[in-house]
């Protein structure tokens, strides 16, 4: 095999020993071979062959694996890997060592970027195509707030076209979403929204930005907002978020969240950080107290008769009445003409 982009991610993980935890259609779970963890959080889509850690927040193609698993750039990722393609697979170990490095002074194959697997943006549009407005729907995203702040964006991978839900970040890379994948392109940046507020509300990633809005319905977004597009780039935030006196976080409710608020109140001194995490406990996320609520107002009634409310429906409608009552806290003073 003479082409690297016919390597499968899965085939690479294998040749290493790594196999999935479990497989779904088209798809594997893997426990990150980047960083220690017990919950497999690694997905491999074996469809467009690329790869995403939702631990960290960081995806993409073979190459860009071999790259952060070998610490090298892309030119010795990509001998590594045409080194590894002359061996037989149960004995190919990536991993440095002596007899893999190339003789003192011997030539090093040099792949063309052009034939360098890698995901390229095509074309991007007004958000219309029926799965991705759907697919939205199905995360309680309103059409009007799909609609202000999303793209349909046409990308490629390995020569097929595929399409999904954009994210503009500041540097003019994205995040795409759909029903089957999650990943980016680059260059990887935060997102901000300035509309000269004192007042900043911050978010993980942009899909519980969109499902805050989406619970709140504003018209338009009055106070400033940040989208870090994963944990990674908070220290990229900061010089935004710092110029704020009030900073309202919607972080995740897990530990990365935890320390990414931790890490905002020490690297903004001079502000006022608020963790808003508390009136979407017992949710992993914004998003996810959203379509927890969604579902909780199409399910059937109880047969029977006066049934008291279970622990978790208390729960969810303390926390929908908390943050009805957060739309005011975040608020900046009227006197100051901002409001959401």
């Amino acid at each position: 095999m003479n082409d690297l982009k016919n390597i499968g991610i899965r085939q690479f993980l294998a040749w290493r020993g790594i196999l999935p935890k479990y497989e779904r259609n088209g798809y594997g779970m893997y426990l990150s071979p980047l960083r220690e963890e017990r919950t497999p959080s690694f997905k491999v889509d074996y469809v467009q062959n690329l790869w995403y850690d939702f631990g960290l927040g960081e995806g993409g193609t073979l190459l860009t694996l071999v790259m952060r698993l070998e610490r090298c750039d892309s030119r010795e990722a990509v001998r590594r890997l045409q080194n590894g393609e002359k061996r037989d697979a149960g004995s190919v170990s990536l991993s440095p060592g002596v007899g893999e490095r190339p003789a003192a002074g011997g030539p090093l194959p040099v792949l063309r970027p052009a034939t360098v697997p890698a995901l390229r943006i095509l074309s991007d549009a007004s958000l219309r195509h029926p799965a991705l407005v759907g697919y939205l729907a199905s995360r309680g995203i309103v059409p009007p707030v799909a609609a202000a702040f999303c793209r349909e964006v046409r990308y490629e991978v390995n020569g097929r076209a595929f399409f999904a839900v954009g994210f503009r970040n500041d540097a003019g890379g994205w995040e795409l979403r759909s029903e089957r994948f999650k990943g980016g392109s680059s260059p990887k940046h935060i997102t901000t929204i300035d509309n000269h507020s004192d007042t900043v509300i911050a978010f993980e990633g942009f899909m519980d930005f969109l499902a805050y809005l989406s619970l709140k319905h504003p018209e338009r977004l009055r106070i400033d907002a940040a989208v870090l597009n994963s944990v990674v780039n908070l220290p990229k935030a900061v010089p935004f978020l710092s110029r704020h006196p009030v900073i309202h976080t919607f972080f995740d409710n897990d530990e990365a969240g935890r320390k990414a608020t931790a890490d905002l109140i020490r690297l903004c001194p001079r502000s006022k950080v608020i963790d808003q995490r508390h009136f979407y406990s017992g949710h992993k996320d914004v998003n996810d107290y959203l379509t927890a609520r969604i579902k909780g107002r199409t399910q059937k009634p109880s047969t029977q008769k006066n049934a008291p409310e279970t622990k978790a429906v208390q729960a969810l409608r303390n926390n929908l009445q908390a943050l009805k009552a957060e739309t005011a806290e975040i608020e900046p003073p009227r006197r100051k003409g901002v409001k959401i």
